[in-house]
């Protein structure tokens, strides 16, 4: 109270100078900087707004057993992607670090062949996070991968290490960084290392660098490489609406696919609508509805591609 006091006691400061608005003197404060995240999420924003389009039925039960601990159901149907039934399970430790963060995390699904995915997520210490995930396809490890994030203050640095080989001396090693320069703008770089006896001259070494401008209600992210460019802008228009806004240009492929999303929440009505279209003419939307009171969600999904006449429909439903 002894502080309050003394401030509210403390003379008032001297009024501007004549022609300094409220908008410059705002400007002039400094601003807390904040952890700008890893750099694999640089441009997460953006991409949640795009739909994740899928064809065919597809019909998923999900049911809570405790607070820590759900298994799901699911069915798919479709002469795109393999049919089947997978069972997945998700587990959050007692860890709790925030009322929405919680650790350890393992999730998963299995097919009856016995192909999984698994990924394991755990705060090993306040600023370090560690994250395996493993792909299992025809009794054989294809993908296995472990990332370590250390997060400071107002950085960000990460190691990713994928398919190692110790015996063949292959793999790869992937190092990120993120740095918050203000609190809109932060920058980074990667730096992707490769060896194997599949590549030409039997390694090869990227570097990219990365940007991100960020304010309240748009952001825009960057990265740029030997390999290309991948250029995103996220705009939040309303409560409603959402728009991205994404641009990917391979140099070695020669092609440069531009993409426009957005995203419409409908709360009154338990609607959430999503919709794209991109410069190869490739239109595809997705539809979530509840179906309240009853405890499900109808989801419809459709992909067209005009130049080569093609039409994708999928309906899905959701219990849980």
């Amino acid at each position: 109270m002894g502080n309050v006091h003394a401030y509210s006691s403390a003379p008032p400061p001297p009024p501007p100078p004549p022609g300094m608005s409220s908008f410059n003197r705002d400007c002039n404060e400094p601003s807390e900087i904040e952890n700008p995240g890893p750099l694999e999420e640089l441009h997460q924003k953006c991409k949640n707004v795009f739909p994740t389009c899928f064809e065919g039925a597809r019909i998923m039960l999900t049911r809570g057993l405790s607070n820590h601990f759900q298994i799901s159901h699911t069915i798919n149907m479709s002469s795109v992607t393999p049919s089947g039934y997978r069972f997945g399970a998700t587990y959050v430790g007692t860890k709790q670090l925030s009322p929405t963060e919680a650790y350890p995390i393992m999730l998963g699904d299995i097919d009856p062949s016995g192909n999984l995915n698994a990924t394991i997520i755990h705060q090993l210490r306040p600023n370090v996070q560690a994250k395996f995930g493993a792909q299992v396809q025809n009794s054989k490890f294809t993908v296995s991968q472990l990332t370590m994030n250390y997060k400071g203050s107002d950085y960000t640095a990460s190691m990713t290490v994928a398919n190692p080989d110790l015996i063949n001396g292959s793999g790869v090693v992937v190092l990120h960084y993120l740095q918050a320069i203000t609190s809109s703008l932060a920058l980074g770089s990667e730096l992707a290392y490769q060896r194997g006896s599949a590549i030409p001259g039997g390694e090869i070494a990227l570097l990219s660098v990365a940007a991100k401008y960020a304010t309240e209600n748009w952001q825009m992210t960057g990265t740029v490489g030997v390999s290309g460019l991948h250029l995103c802008y996220y705009q939040k228009a309303s409560k409603q609406l959402q728009v991205g806004v994404e641009l990917e240009a391979n140099s070695r492929m020669q092609e440069a696919v531009a993409s426009i999303g957005y995203q419409v929440d409908i709360p009154k009505s338990d609607v959430v609508f999503k919709g794209h279209i991109d410069s190869n003419w490739s239109v595809g939307a997705v539809l979530e509805k509840k179906l309240n009171p009853l405890p499900f969600t109808l989801a419809l999904s459709g992909l067209m591609n005009h130049p080569k006449n093609q039409f994708r429909l999928g309906v899905g439903i959701i219990i849980g």
